[in-house]
This record gives structure tokens, sequence and C-alpha cells, in this order.
């Protein structure tokens, strides 16, 4: 029969099998299955018959000591590695628990274009109040043309390149139909508090909403802006006659509108306005006050219309659908429970930017337009017409048209 050291040697190697932690004594069975083996191979070595019984039972005696001592040795090391792997447990459980609040942590992409202006201030106001909301685990990384431009921005958000975006309607049109009904001329918009309330009841009719979802897009906010006004290069205007024939950087429904007048509507990007207008392609642009001084129109210009008044454009911020529904209800509610603080602010901030382009006007000795009432009135009569090919289109899409319309004069109404 092997020896001893042969038979202890054996077992403890094969200790490795062994659970480290569940105490199940296998020890007992891996030495009756060597026993086993060992009388095997005395067998075929043909030694066991030349064996005396007392030989046979003192080896046997032997053998079950071996194993005795083997089984000690190995609760041993068996109560030493369930230690270490108790150890090996608590540290993973605590780091687990320390990395938790960084795993619950939450970062958006937001999409603007431009530079940090009025027109964005309430995205910017919007990302510190969710991140003091939070704690800072759920951030709005503002990016100023660094993913997208600002015609793409709803197709981006559709494909989830990013989670929030801004654009404004008339970039594209057939997109986003609905809401150009706040892009139509004479409205009769007197304040940014009454344009955000009426944007805000556009955004929440069953169309508009379903109209956005077909770019995986939920409307989160409106940029309210004020009645547009054209500053412009070369001859001074004195009425609506002298400004027939100018090409006039012009979106939407004011665009519409002034090509009712002969004037040349161009649509162009925020960016492409102060090029153009520096080498002729352009005589001037439609703008809202910030806008004229953000993309440096007012450097270019020598007039600027005081009161033609025609509208604005409408700008939403969006978020991706399906980023917003991931969002915990936490950080949801932080988002969206911020929206009406943040357009405060914007309001707030929006006057600051018009006493600066005030400012601006006099330092360039920008020569002020103001049209006699016989002129505005023939700009406003050029609404109807405008207004009714709106309508027109909208029934072509099989879109409530009419039902917009009236949704936004009774909310002015209500203003």
């Amino acid at each position: 029969i092997i020896g001893n050291d042969e038979a202890e040697s054996s077992i403890l190697s094969s200790s490795t099998i062994f659970h480290p932690i569940v105490d199940v004594p296998l020890y007992w069975r891996k030495t009756a299955s060597l026993f086993r083996d060992l009388r095997r191979k005395s067998a075929i070595a043909g030694r066991v018959d030349s064996l005396s019984r007392d030989d046979c039972r003192l080896n046997r005696c032997k053998f079950y000591l071996c194993s005795f001592r083997c089984g000690a040795r190995l609760r041993a090391r068996h109560r030493l590695i369930r230690e270490e792997m108790m150890k090996k447990l608590l540290w993973v459980a605590a780091a687990a628990i320390a990395m938790a609040p960084a795993a619950l942590a939450e970062s958006w992409d937001v999409s603007l274009w431009g530079k940090r202006r009025a027109f964005t201030e309430h995205v910017e106001r919007l990302a510190e109040l969710v991140s003091e909301k939070t704690n800072g685990d759920f951030t709005l990384n503002l990016s100023y043309g660094g993913l997208s431009k600002n015609r793409e921005n709803l197709d981006g958000i559709s494909i989830g390149a990013f989670e929030m975006a801004q654009f404004c309607a008339g970039y594209h049109r057939d997109k986003n139909p609905t809401i150009t009904v706040m892009e139509l001329p004479f409205l009769g918009v007197d304040s940014l508090e009454a344009e955000i309330a009426a944007s805000r009841a556009v955004y929440a009719h069953p169309a508009t909403q379903a109209d956005l979802a077909r770019w995986n897009a939920t409307l989160l906010m409106p940029s309210p802006l004020p009645q547009y006004n054209i500053a412009g290069k070369g001859v001074t205007p004195s009425g609506l006659a002298d400004l027939e024939g100018l090409s006039i950087r012009a979106t939407g429904g004011i665009g519409n509108a002034l090509s009712k007048v002969g004037i040349t509507p161009v649509s162009l990007g925020a960016g492409e306005v102060f090029g153009a207008m520096e080498s002729g392609a352009i005589q001037g642009a439609a703008f809202a006050p910030h806008a004229h001084l953000s993309f440096k129109v007012v450097d270019e210009a020598s007039w600027w219309t005081s009161n033609l008044n025609p509208g604005s454009v409408n700008c939403p911020v969006v978020v991706n659908s399906e980023a917003l529904a991931d969002l915990s209800d936490a950080h949801r509610d932080a988002l969206l429970g911020s929206v009406d603080e943040a357009l405060e602010w914007y309001v707030d901030q929006y006057q600051v930017s018009v006493d600066k382009f005030d400012a601006k006007v006099a330092e360039n000795a920008i020569e002020v337009v103001a049209f006699s009432d016989a002129d505005v009135a023939a700009l406003r009569a050029t609404a109807a017409p405008v207004l009714n090919e709106w309508l027109a289109d909208m029934d072509s899409r099989g879109l409530p048209g009419q039902d917009l319309y009236d949704l936004v004069q009774a909310t002015l109404a209500a203003q």
C-alpha cells in the first residue's frame, strides 16, 4: 500500500475544489475515494493477497489516522479561505456602496448655436437649477455649435445624438408645421409673457405633440422673442415703397408677409447674416433686438425700422422623448419643475439685451426709421392672405390649423 505521506499529500493537494465559504465535509468523500483507489492499485500489484489480516487491519488504521489528520488540516485551511473570502466580499460591497452615487449621475448634452446671449439665457438658467436641485447628480452640458448646426438640431434629437436642443420653426417648416402658427404675422403679441403663454398653449395641443413626436421630440419650453424689425444698409427708406426689390433675411410668416409688399425674403442662418450683409448679398435682416446685436448686424447697418412689428419666429427647446422617459423621477421632476423659473429669468435678462441694443444703435449713429400709419396698415393687410395660405396648407396636411390659430387668439385675449 502507498505510504501515508503520499496519501496525505494527495488529499491536501485536492482541497482547492472545495467551496471556500460553505464548510461541507467533502474531504471525507475524498478520502474514501482515495482509499478505494489505493486498494485497486495494491490488487493490481498482486500484493493484497500476500498481506495478513492483521497487516491489512494495521494498514487500514494507519490510513484512517492519515485521513483524520488530513481532515483536521483541511478544516483549518477552509477556515482561512472562508475568512479571506469574507474580507474580499466586504471590500467589494463597500466599494459598490461608495460608487452608487456616481452610478446614478446623469449628464445630458444640449445643442445650441452662436454664443451665450439673451436668446439662450433660459437654457443657461435651467442647467443651473437642475444641477442645484440634484446636488450635481444631473447636469446639462451646453454646447454652442459643437454638436450640430442649428438647422440640424431637430434631426439630431430624432436620432438621440444629444438629449436637448433649440431650433426655430422657420428653419424647416415641413418638419414642424403645427408650431409655425406662432410665426404668422401680426398675431397681436405685445409682450414676452404673452408670447410664452400662447406658445405653451400651442405646445400642449395634441396635434402639436403628435407632430413633434415624429422626431422623437418633446417640447420643453419656448424662447420668447419680441417683435422683429429690419436693420439694413444703403439708402435709408422713407416708406414701404423704398423697400421694394431689396433682399432681406426673413423667415417664416414674416418673410411671407414682406414678400407681399415687394421685398425678397432670404432664408439664412443667423450666423450667416453678417457675411451676407458685408458682401452685399442681402441689404438687411429682420431680427429681434438681441440678434441684431449678437450677430453684429448693427456693425453693418445704417438704418433700423422701429415700428413695422410684423411678428417673430418661434424657437422651442425640445428634449429627446426617450431620454426624458429614462430619467429617474427625481431628475425628471427637477428638469420639468425648473422651466417656469428659467423662463422668468429669461424675461428679465432679455430686457438687459434690449437696453444694450438701444445703446449700440446710438453709438453707431444708426438712423431709426418710423413708418407712417398708412404704411404699417398696408403691411398689416398682408396678414389675411398669409393666414389663408397657411390654413389651406394645414388642411392639405390633415392638421387642425384653424383650431391652432383660434387657440392662439383666445390665449392672447386672456392675457
